[in-house]
């Protein structure tokens, strides 16, 4: 069920326009509005979740859709082979600003470990 207040929520209805690179039925990916990287693509499930802390086992699928299509997006981009990293942020602490599961794609650049 969508959140009306919801930035990602009011993105995937078409409510706030976007640069989108892929939609399925349960599945929307965008650019990032403020990208990180040369590739920074956000892909989000069309239901709307909260937190990753919020899944549960029902929604294992839905999660592996979303890494399916950052897979599909990385090689899109030319990414691919070089390499690209995936990030789910979880709570304020770890830099979640919207609270809407997303998963960031980003690539197109050498990335340091530890992150942050």
């Amino acid at each position: 069920m969508a959140d009306e207040a919801c930035l990602f929520c009011r993105i995937i209805k078409k409510e706030i326009p976007s640069k989108t690179v892929f939609e399925d039925a349960e599945v929307m990916a965008f650019e990032d509005i403020k990208p990180q990287a040369p590739v920074h693509i956000v892909i989000v499930p069309k239901r709307h979740i909260e937190r990753v802390a919020d899944i549960g086992a029902a929604d294992a699928s839905l999660m592996g859709k979303l890494v399916v299509a950052a897979k599909g997006i990385a090689r899109e981009k030319g990414v691919e082979a070089s390499g690209y990293r995936i990030v789910f942020n979880c709570n304020k602490d770890a830099g979640q600003e919207v609270f809407h599961i997303h998963a960031h794609l980003l690539g197109g650049r050498k990335f340091a470990w530890p992150p942050g």
